[in-house]
């Protein structure tokens, strides 16, 4: 190595045998180095670095690994995670983090490395949704490590993530849903289907619907918690996670009709249960009062959709059965968004966009209706 250089405190560079520059600083007797093509790159570095020390940068903190950190950053996160979040994060960190980087530090992280991390995820198979809640754990850590100081910059920041692709949604045309719900008619949880598809509520919804959220007086339904199971710690009532899931159903005469022959119902059954019965106020509970269960509703889901001689599809594509017979007869964009709790009518165009193109037929045709034809002459 050449003669090393040192100014204004900068830490030091030298060059070395094959031409390249390496800058090195000093913080409580530890060092950083860095290798860079010109003195100017190693120069500039340096000076980066002693600003960040001036910020606050511990340069030991950083020599941690992922191993050491997340783990932690978990047990302070969970005071502002849903449970279930935090199950799902302990377990992505578990079976996906920490066996692949875990022995990295955090002050070795790059985008690179990170890119490459997720496309060996892609490679074995794990989902896109999951890869993506992987990367928003790492970043949301990474982005706390930065605030510490013990890390300069998110390496997670500008990290090029694979694109959902939505599967192809199975759907009930409306000749379906007559079939489906003539075929639901003697099960307890016909009400619910019903709901479902009048609506586009989710499963978690209805199950946490309660009767003061129904208006029959002004045919309104007020969408205001959901049903959340996790593992070893069983189920609880909680609201929606987003403010636009909190939200307002306008329903039909039809709707409230099913739903007060569903009272009458649940009344009867109430009285044959006598003190079992835990009053809760929900609209679809298990048979003495308590939330409903979902894996119990999936079998007698199957179960109907078998006696309607209809193709197997989820629960949660009643959700999507619903978007697409409001989308198909022309109800906007906008007001379907609102009805199903989507952020935003962006949203709702992602998903359902294939829907929309299937319309375009009909939109050539009025548009021909409006752009009339004029002959031309060839000269």
């Amino acid at each position: 190595m050449s003669k090393q250089h040192r100014g204004r405190n900068e830490g030091s560079i030298s060059q070395r045998s094959n031409g390249s520059w390496r800058a090195q600083v000093y913080q409580s007797g530890k060092r950083l180095s860095k290798d860079f093509h010109s003195k100017n790159e190693a120069l500039t570095w340096v000076r980066t670095i002693q600003r960040e020390f001036d910020n606050g940068y511990l340069l030991k903190e950083g020599s941690i690994t992922i191993e050491e950190y997340l783990p932690s950053w978990l047990e302070n996160r969970r005071l502002s995670l849903r449970a279930k979040t935090a199950h799902q994060y302990s377990g992505l960190i578990g079976n996906h983090i920490l066996p692949n980087i875990g022995s990295t530090k955090l002050r070795d992280l790059r985008l690179a490395g990170i890119e490459n991390y997720y496309a060996h995820l892609a490679q074995l198979g794990v989902g896109t949704r999951t890869i993506r809640i992987v990367n928003n754990i790492l970043h949301s850590s990474l982005d706390k490590a930065v605030r510490y100081g013990w890390i300069i910059s998110n390496p997670t920041q500008g990290a090029t993530l694979p694109r959902y692709q939505h599967d192809e949604m199975r759907v009930l045309d409306p000749t379906q849903v007559i079939q489906f719900l003539i075929a639901a008619k003697n099960s307890p949880n016909y009400a619910m289907y019903h709901l479902a598809i009048a609506t586009g509520m989710r499963l978690g919804e209805l199950l946490g619907l309660k009767w003061c959220d129904v208006h029959f007086n002004v045919g309104l339904i007020h969408v205001q918690r959901q049903k959340q199971y996790v593992p070893g710690e069983g189920c609880s009532l909680i609201e929606p996670k987003t403010k636009a899931g909190r939200r307002t159903i306008k329903v039909g005469e039809g709707v409230l009709h099913i739903l007060r022959d569903h009272e009458q119902s649940q009344i009867m059954m109430r009285n044959r249960v006598g003190d079992r019965w835990v009053d809760m106020d929900l609209v679809f509970p298990n048979s003495v009062g308590r939330p409903g269960d979902a894996s119990n509703i999936r079998v007698d889901f199957n179960r109907v959709l078998m006696a309607a001689g209809l193709h197997r599809i989820r629960i949660h594509d009643l959700r999507h059965t619903a978007a697409s017979l409001l989308l198909n007869h022309k109800v906007p964009v906008i007001v379907v968004s609102n009805i199903l709790g989507h952020s935003k009518p962006s949203v709702t165009l992602d998903i359902y966009a294939h829907v929309l193109c299937d319309m375009q037929g009909e939109a050539a045709s009025i548009m021909d209706k409006l752009v009339p034809c004029i002959p031309f002459s060839i000269s």
